[in-house]
């Protein structure tokens, strides 16, 4: 009988004590058999780390040092894992069901497929039975890039082998590090890729990219450097990414 597939999902964690703990129990609850955590930690003065340590399992991998911010931290986790395919999960967000690995698993047993995405709800920080924004990323087209699409980086499962051929993330961004990323991948030839309609993930708001006005400008202005160092045209692009994100407001309220 063959050995089923191993999916290496990465956490980036830096004094998470608050959600790290529920994060974990969401991965720990999924039905796939093999699994590997990889917990990459900045070096938290809070109780992560133990929390962490109380989690992982045999085969499991903890990392705990000073980094250079969230892509320095996701690259680390790239480097140790050994399962054919990546995945993130951030010390605040959650698998929205317990067969979202098995999902992900079987859309990969085609071996032409070199990554999956899904659907991500935004929830409330302190309830997240409360839902706030719902992404829904439909099919991929190449166009799509060009007026800004991504799917929600949270969703992305890719073959570690890709990451190897592709690179990992460029640390000259602090906040669009994923969008660069997103980018590169789907423009490559190399990387077959397929839509998963179902809510994969939900992410608590107040993150780096959307926690404030601040961020969001922020956000916005590293958005244009990866268009334009990614070919795109920011002046199509960047009004129709952010648009783009009013209807998800909406299926939030009528679901």
């Amino acid at each position: 009988m063959a050995k089923p597939l191993t999916i290496s999902v990465i956490t980036a964690c830096f004094n998470s004590q608050a959600t790290i703990g529920e994060a974990i129990a969401t991965l720990k609850e999924q039905t796939w058999p093999s699994v590997e955590h990889v917990v990459i930690d900045g070096g938290s003065k809070d109780a992560t780390v133990a929390i962490a340590r109380e989690t992982l399992e045999e085969g499991d991998v903890l990392v705990t040092e000073p980094d250079q911010g969230i892509y320095d931290a996701l690259n680390k986790g790239i480097a140790h894992a050994s399962g054919e395919v990546v995945g993130f999960l951030h010390s605040d967000d959650l698998y929205a069901n317990s067969e979202v690995l098995s999902r992900i698993a079987e859309c990969f047993t085609d071996p032409a497929v070199g990554a999956v995405y899904g659907d991500l709800q935004y929830v409330q920080a302190d309830n997240p039975e409360r839902v706030i924004r719902h992404w829904k990323s439909g099919q991929y087209n190449p166009n799509k890039l060009k007026r800004g699409w991504m799917p929600p980086h949270p969703t992305f499962f890719m073959r570690r082998e890709l990451y190897r051929e592709l690179g990992g993330f460029d640390l000259a961004y602090r906040i669009s590090g994923d969008y660069d990323a997103m980018l590169r991948y789907l423009s490559s030839e190399k990387v077959r890729v397929i839509y998963l309609p179902e809510v994969l993930v939900k992410m608590r708001v107040g993150g780096a990219s959307n926690g404030s006005l601040k961020q969001i400008l922020n956000k916005s202005r590293e958005d244009i450097a990866v268009m334009r160092n990614n070919g795109i045209n920011p002046i199509v692009a960047l009004p129709c990414k952010n648009l783009s994100k009013l209807p998800q407001f909406i299926k939030a309220r009528m679901s």
